[in-house]
Parts: C-alpha cells; sequence; structure tokens
C-alpha cells in the first residue's frame, strides 16, 4: 500500500483525522527498521514527562506525518548516494509550522491546494522532499529550483524521482533572472527559506503573485542589529556581507517582522497568518545563535479568489451559517454558483467582489461555491463548504 493510496481519502470532510489516520496507517507500511524506528519516535513522544511542546507536537498529524515520511526518503537517498551528497537540511519539519498558519486561517490544507488550476510548485525545494510528499497526497506538483545553485545541481531530485515512480515535474528556473513561469498558474505555491537567497525579493514575489492562489512563505527575520539596535518596529531590510552569515555568499536581504510585512502588501499578497519560530526576543541578521524564522500564509490580491468563513462551519443541528467572499480582481462582474451534493449549480451572486452569507448550510451535505467569469463559461476559483463534526 502507497501513501498515495493512505491520503486518497484526504478528499472526505475531516482533514486533520484523515492525516492523523494516514500516518498510522502509513507507519505500518514501512520497512521494518524505518517502522520500529518510528514507533521508537512514537513513544517516546507520548512518554507524559516530555515537555509540554514536546507533547503538542504529537497532535500535529502534518508533522507526524512529515517526521514518518522524512525518515523513509532518507532509507532511499543512502541506498542510492551517501549522507554527504544529499541537501542536509530537514525541509519536511516546517509542516508542522504551515499547519498552525493553516489553523489561525481557518483554511484547510487539501482544499486550498485542490484549487481550479490543479497543480501546486514547490520553489527551491532542494531534493523535492516536500514535493513528492505532496504528490503522494495526489497533489499534481511542480519542482521549481535553479540547477546551478541547487545542493547537487539537482542530480538528488532525479534521484529520488526515479526511486519513487513519481510524476513530478522538475524545472530549472533561475529566480534572480527576469524569469517567467510559461504561463503556469498554481494553486499554492512553497517558498520556503528561499527569499533571503533572493537578490530582487520584491520582483519575485510580484510575480509570483500573478501566479498563484495562495503562497507558503517563511525566511529569516530579525529584530535588532548585532550592536543591538532595535528594527522590529521599522520596515527595513539589512543587506548581509558576503560572508557575514553561514560564511555564504548567496545570503542578501534580512527583513524586520514590518518590512516582510510590507514587502508582502507592496507585491500583491494580502498576509493572511503569521508564525514567527527560533529565538523571537532578540533575533539578529547574521548570528547563528539569534535566528528567527517568519513563516506566512498569503493570498493574491491579482489571482482570483472566492473564500468561506468560517469552513467547516461549526455544527448545528438545524442550519448554520458561513460567509462567502469573493473577488475577480478585474473590472469585470464575476458569477457566483453554489452546487449542493454535486447537483445542479444556483446562481448565488452577481458581481466583481463582495460578500454574502449563505445561513442554510445543513450537517451531511457536500457544499461547493463556484467563482465564474462574467459569462459562466470559465471556473476562476472554487471552494468547498462542509460542517465541523459534532
Amino acid at each position: 500500500m502507497t501513501l498515495k493510496q493512505l491520503l486518497a481519502v484526504g478528499r472526505g470532510n475531516d482533514s486533520g483525522a484523515t492525516l492523523s489516520e494516514a500516518f498510522r496507517r502509513f507507519s505500518d507500511c514501512l520497512p521494518h527498521v524505518a517502522r520500529n524506528r518510528t514507533q521508537r519516535g512514537a513513544a517516546a513522544f507520548l512518554d507524559p514527562k516530555r515537555q509540554r511542546k514536546t507533547c503538542e507536537r504529537t497532535k500535529s498529524p502534518l508533522r507526524q506525518l512529515a517526521m514518518t515520511t522524512e525518515r523513509n526518503f532518507w532509507e532511499i537517498k543512502l541506498a542510492h548516494r551517501p549522507q554527504s551528497f544529499w541537501y542536509p537540511y530537514p525541509t519536511l519539519r516546517n509542516l508542522g509550522v504551515l499547519e498552525q498558519l493553516l489553523e489561525r486561517a481557518t483554511l484547510d490544507f487539501l482544499q486550498l491546494c485542490r484549487g481550479p488550476y490543479q497543480k501546486i510548485a514547490d520553489i527551491g525545494g532542494a531534493d523535492g522532499d516536500l514535493a513528492f510528499l505532496l504528490e503522494k497526497m495526489d497533489l499534481p506538483v511542480d519542482l521549481i529550483d535553479n540547477e546551478p545553485t541547487n545542493f547537487n545541481r539537482l542530480e538528488g531530485a532525479r534521484i529520488l524521482k526515479e526511486a519513487l515512480h513519481s510524476n513530478v515535474t522538475i524545472r530549472t528556473v533561475d529566480l534572480d533572472s527576469q524569469f517567467t513561469l510559461s504561463g503556469e498558474k498554481y494553486d499554492a505555491i512553497f517558498l520556503l527559506g528561499i527569499l533571503y537567497h533572493l537578490k530582487n525579493p520584491f520582483f519575485v514575489l510580484e510575480k509570483l503573485a500573478t501566479t498563484a492562489r495562495y503562497c507558503f512563505l517563511s525566511t529569516r527575520v530579525a529584530r535588532q542589529t548585532d550592536n543591538g539596535q532595535q528594527i522590529s518596529q521599522e520596515p527595513i531590510a539589512y543587506l548581509l556581507g558576503p560572508q557575514e552569515c553561514n560564511n555564504d555568499s548567496t545570503n542578501f536581504w534580512i527583513f524586520s517582522e514590518e518590512g516582510l510585512k510590507r514587502l508582502i502588501d507592496r507585491t500583491g499578497w494580502d498576509l493572511l497568518s503569521y508564525v514567527s519560530v527560533g529565538i523571537t526576543g532578540n533575533s539578529t541578521p547574521a548570528h547563528p545563535e539569534r535566528d528567527e524564522r517568519a513563516f506566512c500564509l498569503l493570498r493574491s490580491k491579482i489571482v482570483p479568489t472566492i473564500t468561506a468563513s468560517p469552513n467547516p462551519v461549526p455544527a448545528h443541528k438545524d442550519t448554520a451559517r458561513t460567509i462567502i467572499s469573493w473577488n475577480t480582481t478585474t473590472a469585470t462582474p464575476g458569477k457566483v454558483y453554489v452546487s449542493i451534493d454535486g447537483q445542479q449549480e444556483l446562481l448565488f451572486a452577481t458581481s466583481r467582489q463582495g460578500s454574502a452569507t449563505a445561513n442554510w448550510i445543513r450537517p451531511g451535505r457536500a457544499y461547493e461555491f463556484r467563482l465564474y467569469d462574467s459569462d459562466h463559461t470559465r471556473v476562476l476559483d472554487k471552494v468547498s463548504v462542509t460542517t465541523a463534526p459534532q
């Protein structure tokens, strides 16, 4: 049994329960050695003497799934090349933080990634661990990185793709050039740990805002300079010296929190949720022991969107309500239709942008709201509304 098969039920209503169940079942299907390591790790996490923070991590289905998959991928990697060949940092461990972003924005991970474009992208994805995991969730994925600067010139990603019999598309793109993505559109992009490596982060974020509905972004930020000058409340970008941070000349811009938020707004994105991790009290641009990372969930102000809040809708014995909001991002009006339990569409609203309440949501029913162009010929975006379990 594959992880893709286990996660096929991810199309159900309760994605959290689905991922938890997938984790348990996927662990049973791992090779014996990997399964034993996973079970020992789970037992340690469940030890009541562990710190509360450690115990809380076990409640994150995405984090658990990431840990299990990371071990499995390393077995495959080491069967093909020595450890020194592979990108050394654990990219999948970001998933627990991404889950926090989704919870704060009241958005469902699988729904967000399964929009009208039917494709997502992992940009700067190193060996492709995240891209291959997302593919196992039945999500079509492009892995985008710059071959000349990739840790092993993308050979690692190609080895994994062959070993996993993957259909992930591997593309080499230089984000420091005036790049294009050949007209591709994405439901979501993952831009994790890349921004401070870019010479022109403004151009990249602005370009991606025309390409994707949502963006998961992470980057290093700082609250003060090395001499203690506070910068967190000012919209500042600090330009690193070529060897100042980790002796790595590809590190360029470190933003203050306000600087990052202004960059996000100016490049065509709405900030839906924000989480910082690491040294969050006195972080600096370069000191290795005062490293803070900001994680953001963004929604494009340029790409058409339709959302529901709350979603899932709190359960009620009779009917409940949610607010549907949409924006065509053009001067042309759009049309919002709703399909209930897969039946014929009904017109819900007509305007370029707006919000309207659906106060007739019933438990056990499936609702899909679709934003169309003015001719009702092209789906611009869609959202599925479900009810939370009682």
